[in-house]
């Protein structure tokens, strides 16, 4: 199936997700993140600020817990630049004051902007994904171009409401595959050579 046929199909399956259901999948979610990776060798981690009229996982679970179990580790969430068409990493604490883009989207509204070589892990939003790790997001192509900016060992994690796809047809060499995908009730690494494997279930 094409990019554009699952975006529309997975869009409605979020809406159809009632507010309490959400959360507790989400929760899940971040239970299973932090089972499966040691976040002990991780300095910096870029984490996405969860859109709710989106029914996005509610990424609150992930950056709360990093706040309080690995309090050393650098949290910075995404700025969009709508004109560039480009993602920029900001420094997000407990006490940073959070302002709306444009289109809604909160965002830290610290200056300071983090170096992407210096981030270890990258924790990306996305509509689905397929067993080979290839994501759909909302076709603007800014996560693609944020993450080709990244050090090859930066681990990019996927957050998913639902399990993986059979492998989606459309996929170019501009898409960036996830390193491992996280999702209610499995967590997912795709190796080298792109076979899926479960990390716990």
């Amino acid at each position: 199936m094409k990019k554009s046929e699952l975006r529309q199909i997975y869009l409605d399956r979020r809406k159809a997700l009632v507010t309490d259901t959400l959360r507790e999948k989400s929760r899940r979610i971040s239970e299973l993140f932090f089972s499966d990776f040691d976040l002990s060798k991780i300095r910096v981690t870029h984490v996405y600020i969860s859109i709710e009229k989106f029914h996005e996982v509610d990424t609150s679970f992930v950056i709360d817990e990093v706040w309080s179990r690995v309090p050393d580790v650098t949290v910075v969430a995404p700025r969009i630049h709508q004109q560039k068409g480009e993602i920029a990493s900001v420094p997000y604490g407990p006490d940073t004051k959070l302002i709306e883009n444009g289109w809604g989207i909160r965002e830290p509204a610290g200056q300071e902007l983090a170096d992407p070589a210096k981030i270890d892990l990258v924790i990306v939003p996305l509509l689905c994904f397929d067993v080979l790790g290839n994501r759909v997001g909302y076709g603007k192509g800014y996560y693609d171009r944020f993450l080709a900016r990244f050090r090859r060992d930066c681990l990019k994690v996927g957050l998913s409401l639902f399990p993986p796809v059979d492998p989606i047809d459309d996929i170019h060499e501009g898409d960036v595959p996830l390193d491992a995908c996280v999702t209610p009730s499995e967590a997912f690494r795709f190796n080298r050579v792109n076979q899926i494997y479960r990390l716990r279930s």
